[in-house]
C-alpha cells in the first residue's frame, strides 16, 4: 500500500514565490478592505469628464500601467534584444541604468498621485487613502514579481 506523506507549505511553495506572497496576500487584503480597485475605477469612469478627480484618477491608472510596462520591458529584455543581464549590477548595463532611474521615478510619482487621488476624492480619506494605494502597488508588485525572469541560453 502506498504511503503518502503530507508537504509542509513550505516544501510546496519555492523561497521565491514564498517571498512573492508576502506582498500579495497584505496587498490583496488591503486592496479588499479598502475596494481600492473600485474607488480607482469609480472615479475614473463615473466622474465628470472635465472634473479633476477623473484626470487624476486616469493619470494615476496611466502611470500604474507605465510601471507595469517597464517591470514587463526589463524582465523581457533578454527575449527582446538577445542580451542577457545582470539585475543585481544594473548600473553597468546601459539598458538598466536608463531604465531603472525611470522605472523607479514613476512608481513614486504613480503611487504619490493615487495616495492623493483617493485621498481628496473618494470616501477613504488621505490615511485609507495611502494605505489603499500602497496595498494595491503591493499586490501588483507581488504578482509581478512571480513571473519567471528569462535565461537566454547561447549556442
Amino acid at each position: 500500500m502506498p504511503r503518502f506523506r503530507l508537504q509542509s507549505i513550505g516544501e510546496s511553495i519555492s523561497k521565491h514565490t514564498f517571498r512573492q506572497l508576502k506582498f500579495i496576500i497584505p496587498g490583496a487584503i488591503i486592496t479588499y478592505a479598502f475596494d481600492t480597485h473600485h474607488v480607482v475605477l469609480d472615479l475614473s469612469t463615473h466622474s465628470e469628464p472635465s472634473n479633476m478627480a477623473r484626470l487624476s484618477a486616469l493619470l494615476s491608472l496611466a502611470l500604474g500601467s507605465f510601471v507595469v510596462g517597464l517591470f514587463l520591458y526589463v524582465l523581457f529584455v533578454p527575449w527582446i534584444q538577445g542580451i542577457e543581464l545582470n539585475y543585481r549590477l544594473w548600473r553597468q548595463s546601459p539598458v538598466l541604468s536608463s531604465v531603472i532611474p525611470v522605472l523607479t521615478a514613476s512608481i513614486l510619482a504613480g503611487w504619490s498621485l493615487l495616495s492623493i487621488t483617493l485621498g481628496k476624492w473618494s470616501k477613504l480619506g488621505y490615511i485609507e487613502g495611502i494605505i489603499g494605494a500602497s496595498g494595491l502597488y503591493a499586490l501588483t508588485f507581488g504578482l509581478i514579481g512571480l513571473l519567471p525572469a528569462p535565461k537566454i541560453h547561447r549556442a
